[in-house]
């Protein structure tokens, strides 16, 4: 298998979302993206349940 279709297999999930899905996965990676570049180790969880409640608002 190539690494194309490895990548396709990973994005499906994704591409097949519903557009709230979709939103939080994309702010969820954004906040770790940051977290990972300062170097944060502190908890996720609150950030992550206030993306969901927006989400879902």
């Amino acid at each position: 298998m190539n690494k194309e279709a490895n990548i396709d297999d990973v994005q499906e999930p994704i591409n097949n979302a519903s557009a709230e899905v979709r939103q939080i996965i994309e702010q969820v990676c954004k906040l770790e993206k940051i977290r990972l570049d300062k170097k944060i180790n502190s908890h996720i969880n609150d950030d992550i349940l206030r993306i969901v409640k927006d989400a879902v608002r």
